[in-house]
């Protein structure tokens, strides 16, 4: 550059002064260490925080090699951009990206996110081009964009808050040496990356945020150690999840005084959990709405559709009930789990509880909405009366009867009812509101005989009191009757006998003045034994042949079936032997004409009670060992192994060690077949007794009947200990 000014070729009149203005055009600044500060507290994610560094290391070889794209994906407020940050920090701190991190959030669920054009013209800034030497056009600042990573050593790019691949997608380097780690709310296959998605914390890493936030407020904080109990609570009702914990820690450390219980009981009492979850900066309803609002209007629907269904996830087939549509919506379903505001497990589909309590929200704003969630509850409770009312019918069929549709077997039946248990409970209780009443009422019906044969005592009890308060409300006398026919059983079953015998009193009462016969003689079995089991024996009995007395003369073969084994329960509570062994008798060939060897395994397991107490060994033994035989038939794994229970007792009493040690072996299988886990325990401390022990082959390979609520007692020798079929 010359250091002088040229006048050659001017022409001045006058004197003249020269005047010079040299500029040096200095380098633009840059910002290649750009990531917004580590996350307080940040905890519970070592092994997510592991993924990424092994996808970010470029030493990476084989199937873990480096990757030029990796997405952390999850449920608003679950954490992405924290675990990012941290990733990035350690990725750095390793050495691996000395030409700098970049940092760019892309705002993709605002009213106004930052476009692809947007972001390159931020990220070529941060790269030191001028200004005014960036493109107009987006594809000339792609390419611009990425000439300049390629003169550069490593960079990390994080493009937090995506919303769609096409806003990351221009922000790919060209070169290999580049990495770029997105977050966002949906899962963004579509980049070729490698996928990381975010789960809820676990209970224990929940503990530690909330512990770590309060003490770095206040390092004497010590509520979170003295309160575990509510603490684990509090957890629960934030959903696990790091954005109501981190606002409900923030709401702690503002108030040093306040019990974490009390926050806790707020929380579980509030009718808007959400507006309790706000901080006054941070709000968990704020962060859903987010996703919501993006969400096409058929998906938006469905997802508050899905948020009024019974139970904790729904099937597809449900789904589709929902929205009243005739087949599932796929589509939705999946694109809702694209967003992580639906989870699919096991074939079922479930919202987080955060997310079902934000849709509710939405849904009670307007009086259409509550409309529409009403009527698909509605179409929810009717199907399920209809599917419920089909596997009874398959549950009580027995050969030689009309074959029952809409189940092929037992096994599809039951295997429905397994599945379905929650959400059918939790569509009784719907039946509190008088509008879905009459529904409640007809599904616990269909629901009892499955609930006594599977040992579900407490679902029992809460589906027969709610059935029992609705028919009340809606004058449904013979529905009330049968409530508490189930009701009285369930009490029973429980232990709570004198309270079975004021219930089955109430439902006499009800079908004497409706005049119902039929109900009438089911409930005198079901108030004779729980008159027996209060120790009015002789009571007992005359209800038992009464019973028998009215199902004789209707013609009601498998009513008289059931009331002979009753009464000989009974006379053998009395002490008359002999008589109940020719009850017993006579309900066995009944039920052996009948074909319901299930019923039969019962009268088999009652006989030999008699037996053993009589002192007829032999005969006890064999009779145990049919019923044994037919309880395996029927998959009735409880009563296998009560079965098997009393065998190898009476193989001990004989002095035949060995077979004593296998059916306890046999009991320990079937217990946690029956999901009896004390009794297994029991059976499994007992059978460690016998040495040697011959290993069982004749046990059934695959467990069938549902999982179990059972009292713990002890196997007894004595016949209230023994079988019975309660409500028919």
């Amino acid at each position: 550059m010359s250091d002088h000014v040229e006048f050659r070729g001017g022409e001045f009149k006058g004197q003249v002064i020269g005047k010079a203005e040299f500029k040096q055009q200095a380098p633009a600044p840059t910002a290649l260490d750009a990531l917004p500060p580590r996350a307080a507290g940040f905890t519970g994610r070592d092994e997510e925080l592991g993924r990424l560094r092994t996808a970010l290391d470029p030493a990476g070889s084989g199937t873990e090699r480096a990757v030029l794209v990796t997405a952390v994906s999850g449920l608003g407020g679950i954490g992405k951009t924290a675990l990012a940050v941290q990733a990035a920090y350690a990725a750095r701190e390793a050495g691996w990206f000395p030409g700098g991190v970049l940092f760019v959030d892309l705002h993709g669920y605002d009213d106004a996110p930052v476009t692809a054009d947007q972001a390159l013209q931020s990220l070529l800034r941060a790269l030191g081009v001028e200004p005014n030497h960036i493109p107009v056009t987006a594809d000339e600042r792609a390419g611009l964009y990425r000439s300049v990573l390629a003169e550069r050593e490593a960079v990390l790019i994080v493009a937090d808050n995506a919303s769609s691949p096409e806003q990351v997608r221009p922000l790919l380097p060209g070169g290999g040496l580049h990495r770029v780690l997105v977050t966002s709310r949906d899962r963004l296959a579509q980049l070729g990356a490698r996928l990381v998605p975010l789960d809820l914390l676990t209970p224990r890493a929940a503990y530690d945020l909330l512990d770590c936030a309060l003490r770095i407020a206040d390092p004497a904080d010590s509520r979170v150690v003295a309160e575990p109990e509510a603490v684990a609570q509090l957890a629960g009702l934030c959903g696990h999840l790091p954005l109501a914990l981190q606002i409900a820690a923030a709401l702690l450390a503002e108030d040093p005084g306040r019990p974490v219980a009390e926050l806790a009981d707020e929380l579980a009492t509030s009718y808007d959990r959400l507006a309790a979850l706000d901080d006054g900066e941070r709000s968990v309803r704020a962060a859903f709405d987010l996703s919501y609002r993006r969400l096409p209007a058929d998906e938006a629907r469905l997802l508050r559709l899905l948020a009024l269904a019974p139970g904790p996830d729904v099937s597809e087939e449900v789904a589709a009930v929902l929205a009243g549509a005739d087949a599932p919506p796929l589509r939705q379903l999946k694109a809702l789990a694209r967003a992580h505001l639906l989870e699919r497990i096991r074939g079922r589909w479930r919202l987080h509880d955060l997310v079902r309590a934000f849709c509710a929200g939405v849904t009670a704003r307007t009086a259409e909405l509550c409309e529409e969630g009403d009527a698909a509850r509605e179409r929810v409770l009717a199907c399920y009366c209809r599917w419920a009312y089909a596997a009874d019918d398959r549950l009580r069929w027995l050969p030689g009867r009309v074959q029952p549709e809409g189940f092929g077997d037992h096994a599809q039946a039951l295997a429905w009812l397994n599945t379905e248990r929650a959400s059918l409970v939790e569509a009784v209780l719907w039946g509190r509101e008088e509008r879905y009443a009459a529904g409640a009422v007809t599904l616990a019906e269909c629901l009892a005989i499955y609930l006594e044969w599977g040992r579900h005592f407490d679902d029992w009890f809460i589906v027969s009191r709610t059935a029992q308060e609705a028919a009340r409300r809606v004058g449904n006398r013979l529905g009330e009757g049968l409530a508490w026919t189930s009701l009285g059983c369930a009490l029973r079953h429980m232990g709570r006998s004198h309270e079975a015998v004021d219930a089955h009193l109430h439902a006499r009462d009800i079908f004497q003045a409706v005049g119902d016969r039929e109900h009438e003689c089911a409930l005198l079995n079901n108030l004779g034994l729980a008159l027996r089991d209060v120790g009015r024996v002789d009571e007992a009995v005359e209800a038992h042949k009464r019973d028998r007395d009215l199902c004789r003369a209707d013609g009601d073969q498998h009513g008289e079936a059931i009331a002979w084994t009753s009464l000989g329960r009974a006379l053998e509570a009395s002490g008359r032997s002999a008589e109940a062994t020719d009850a017993l008798i006579r309900a066995r060939e009944l039920f052996r004409t009948l074909g319901d060897r299930r019923s039969e395994a019962v009268a088999w397991f009652n006989l030999a009670d008699i037996s053993r107490e009589t002192a007829r060994a032999p005969e006890a033994i064999e009779a145990f060992r049919t019923a044994l035989s037919l309880y395996r038939e029927s998959k009735d794994w409880y009563w296998v192994a009560r079965t098997s229970a009393r065998l190898a007792e009476m193989y001990e009493e004989a002095g035949r060690f060995s077979s004593a040690g296998s059916h306890w072996l046999q009991a320990v299988d079937a217990y946690t077949r029956a999901n009896a886990p004390q009794e297994a325990a029991e059976a499994r401390v007992a059978a460690a007794a016998f040495t040697p022990l011959e290993k069982p082959t004749d046990i059934p390979a695959q467990a069938f009947r549902p999982a179990r609520t059972t009292d713990s007692a002890q196997p007894s020798p004595h016949p209230p200990d023994a079988p019975d079929t309660a409500v028919r």
